[in-house]
């Protein structure tokens, strides 16, 4: 993917970074994550809403731009059936939500980790 690609779909706003994240989750059938070198993932505390959150993207590229400027963060893969399977129940037991493709905005689409499964769920049928 191009810098030029990266940086138009990073511009989207939130709903339409879903909607891409979704058709290309589709397709590569994997979520990316961030790590530090404890293998700990990153999750983000949403101050003004209190929640914490776990910011996914669709490839690598997308998690390697926004860590750009953290060099103890590196992009790991998790496929899908590992991601159903024990990131979403993990998850709703930590009472984690899932923040898909942070964008340039401030603004990011986040969701309880069912229904993104749910959704995914959806978008795989369409395969």
């Amino acid at each position: 993917m191009s810098d030029n690609e990266l940086k138009s779909i990073l511009e989207l706003d939130c709903e339409e970074r879903y909607d891409f994240f979704l058709s290309a989750v589709g397709e590569e059938k994997e979520v990316w994550i961030l790590i530090n070198s404890d293998k700990q993932f990153l999750k983000i505390y949403a101050e003004d809403d209190g929640f914490e959150y776990l910011p996914v993207w669709p490839n690598s590229e997308f998690a390697t731009e926004y860590a750009k400027n953290a060099k103890e963060l590196t992009p790991k893969s998790i496929s899908l059936p590992e991601f159903f399977e024990k990131w979403v129940p993990g998850l709703m037991k930590d009472s984690i939500e899932i923040g898909v493709i942070p964008g340039l905005d401030s603004d990011i689409w986040v969701t309880p980790p069912t229904e993104l499964q749910k959704d995914l769920q959806e978008e795989l049928s369409n395969f």
